[in-house]
């Protein structure tokens, strides 16, 4: 990518993001690489822990042991399959590690209940098709093929939302390493994966059973679990940064005040988890509370005050931000979300708090 085009786009990918990273992660690393590896396993970690040594950020909030797993999982003949809530920065982590391991993280299938095996595998350029005929020239790769041809990570994003003969054309490609073309003839008709080859699989377990794998296809994955973050100054922290970073590519100018984002990240917590901080249970909503949503209304309320008063927004601005994430396909979200407003909004000290409480009027319905 050009620097051009990674000025413009809204989010260029990893290997675009962190470039300068990766290239003094090239130069230092002297350690053994597994075959067709852009970087060793001990490199590939630093990118995603950081190192502070070399100027590498942290990128990833959770447990080192998992990205420590994950890495070997990859170097093995078994695919990566990470499962957990929505919002754990399963497809973040991914990514990250497709960065690392293959310089691309572009080779990304996203599944879904319309995901067919040609988006997967390849299609024909049916004009050339056509007049030609079956030809490596009419063939179109999609990432399945291109990566075992590349010897790159290939992302499979949401895994459980494809129908299972869907997700079964990945058993030849990670058993055998090789992915038939049947309408070639000759050497042209196997592709054979080159080394660096494999598969990160995701999926939510929100999710689970809308799809079961299959036993077979399980077997060809290590599974990891991403669990939310569970410090909440390190969530805090988490969502200030990636807020600010979404911020400043919105054209928002002022930063968000410390003391909202308290009020935000405390209210997702609980209404996440379903307890209060003096222990109090409360109902939970059937919405997703999770870190990534927190930075996404964070983002909202930063624009919000920014673009329509000129100034950065308040634990006011939360409660319309709040809204859409908190009732997304159950009205009776909106009610558990009002009774969080009245019921511990107003047993909190600060000013935000009192702000927060005094705009609950605001909740549509």
């Amino acid at each position: 990518m050009t620097a051009d085009t990674i000025a413009r786009a809204q989010r260029p990918p990893a290997e675009a993001r962190f470039a300068d990273e990766l290239e003094r992660l090239r130069e230092s690393d002297s350690a053994p690489r597994p075959p067709g590896w852009a970087l060793s396993m001990a490199a590939a970690r630093r990118f995603i822990v950081g190192d502070d040594a070399l100027g590498i950020r942290r990128k990833f909030v959770g447990d080192a042991a998992l990205i420590d797993r994950a890495l070997v999982s990859l170097a093995t003949s078994r695919g990566l399959m990470l499962v957990g809530e929505p919002g754990t920065a399963k497809s973040l982590l991914s990514e990250l590690i497709a960065a690392a391991v293959s310089g691309d993280s572009t080779l990304t299938i996203q599944g879904g209940a319309a995901t067919t095996e040609d988006q997967i595998k390849y299609s024909w350029n049916y004009a050339l098709l056509v007049s030609e005929g079956p030809s490596t020239r009419s063939l179109v790769p999609a990432p399945l093929l291109r990566g075992m041809a590349e010897g790159k990570i290939v992302r499979f994003e949401e895994i459980t939302r494809c129908p299972l003969e869907v997700q079964d054309s990945l058993l030849s490609p990670l058993s055998d390493r090789v992915l038939a073309v049947p309408e070639l003839s000759g050497p042209e008709s196997m592709v054979f994966a080159r080394e660096g080859f494999n598969v990160i699989a995701t999926a939510n377990t929100r999710d689970r059973g809308v799809n079961e794998m299959s036993a077979a296809l399980k077997r060809r994955f290590n599974f990891e679990t991403v669990f939310p973050i569970a410090d909440f100054a390190t969530e805090l922290d988490l969502v200030e940064a990636e807020a600010a970073a979404l911020l400043r590519r919105s054209g928002v100018e002022a930063p968000l005040r410390r003391d909202v984002l308290e009020v935000l990240v405390t209210t997702f917590r609980e209404l996440r988890t379903g307890m209060a901080a003096d222990g109090q249970s409360m109902e939970r909503p059937s919405a997703v509370m999770s870190t990534a949503e927190a930075v996404s209304v964070a983002h909202a309320i930063g624009v919000r005050g920014w673009f329509l008063r000129g100034e950065p927004g308040t634990a006011a601005d939360i409660v319309e931000c709040l809204a859409g994430t908190a009732a997304k396909d159950n009205p009776d979200d909106l009610a558990r979300l009002r009774r969080y407003l009245e019921q511990q909004a107003p047993r909190r000290k600060g000013a935000q708090w009192k702000a927060l409480y005094a705009a609950r009027h605001r909740l549509p319905g």
